[in-house]
């Protein structure tokens, strides 16, 4: 476990007998960019305010880089975006990031603008924050959670709401951070496809519970096109693949098979397979992409993760 960063462990927050988040587990290695995928409301936000200090667990717990969740020099080493940049409107991109740099008893100019550069901000540093557009305003957040030097960047729904343009000067924005400066970002949206484009680890939430945490390799794996065999007992129909010379292929559990080659052999494949006399419930190509096979985990409707 020593490449992991932050270690969740049935980790619960529950608001007048309503759970939010139900025994969450989680498991954000070192410098990774990492996903939390789920529709709103599915307690995506929840989970940052806890891992951030922001909330108390109702039960759970979590460990921090070898400093127990409840330790605030855990904390400290924690930059957030939770909800909205806590921006002052009348005060300039330069003040603001001035302000959290006083707090942190930070009072080096140049230190500022590096925070600004680093956004790509550098060249408004004396707008007002109040003028900028959504995307800046984003930019500008994060700068702010920059100030301190953290290790770890949390950042809630940043490219929601934002144009086209801004979702991709974002996106290149944190794959500068994660690759050049080694920052670990746990990053959370509605949009799997678009996070796909930048996070290698995943955990999908729905109604509070993580229904699967994998890599970005395998959910890749899980949604390209495939044949699925449904049969009451897998192991008969793996030596008739073997024998047909299919070799791409993953047992999924004791009732399931996924061929991922010669799709079109199909007919010939099923013919095999009856001469076997083996019973099979179902066979058939199956395809989706990574919005599809979101869908299908959370139940929910295209209009509503968009």
């Amino acid at each position: 476990m020593d490449d992991m960063l932050l270690v969740a462990e049935e980790l619960s927050k529950e608001y007048k007998k309503v759970k939010a988040v139900d025994s969450v587990n989680l498991h954000i290695k070192k410098g990774t960019i990492y996903g939390l995928i789920g529709k709103n409301g599915a307690g995506k936000t929840t989970i940052m305010k806890m891992i951030t200090g922001m909330a108390t667990p109702s039960s759970g717990s979590f460990t921090y880089s070898g400093f127990e969740g409840d330790k605030r020099d855990a904390y400290s080493r924690i930059g957030a975006l939770i909800e909205a940049p806590a921006l002052l409107p009348n005060l300039s991109a330069y003040d603001n990031i001035k302000l959290k740099c006083l707090a942190y008893g930070i009072g080096d100019d140049a230190y500022i603008m590096d925070k600004l550069k680093l956004v790509g901000l550098d060249g408004v540093a004396k707008r007002k924050a109040g003028k900028f557009s959504l995307g800046m305003k984003q930019r500008l957040g994060i700068a702010m959670a920059l100030v301190g030097e953290p290790d770890f960047l949390v950042l809630d729904e940043p490219i929601n709401g934002l144009d086209p343009q801004g979702i991709v000067e974002i996106r290149e924005m944190l794959m500068k951070l994660n690759s050049e400066k080694g920052i670990t970002i746990l990053i959370s949206s509605h949009i799997l496809e678009e996070l796909a484009k930048i996070a290698k680890d995943y955990a999908i939430i729905n109604e509070g519970r993580i229904i699967e945490e994998s890599t970005l390799e395998d959910l890749k794996l899980k949604c390209r096109d495939k044949i699925v065999i449904k049969t009451s007992n897998t192991s008969p129909v793996l030596p008739i693949l073997d024998s047909n010379n299919f070799s791409d292929y993953q047992v999924i559990d004791s009732n399931t098979i996924y061929i991922y080659e010669r799709l079109g052999d199909i007919s010939t494949l099923n013919m095999e397979i009856a001469k076997a006399e083996i019973p099979v419930e179902s066979i058939g190509v199956q395809s989706s992409d990574l919005e599809e096979y979101f869908i299908k985990l959370t139940g929910a409707s295209a209009g509503g993760i968009k």
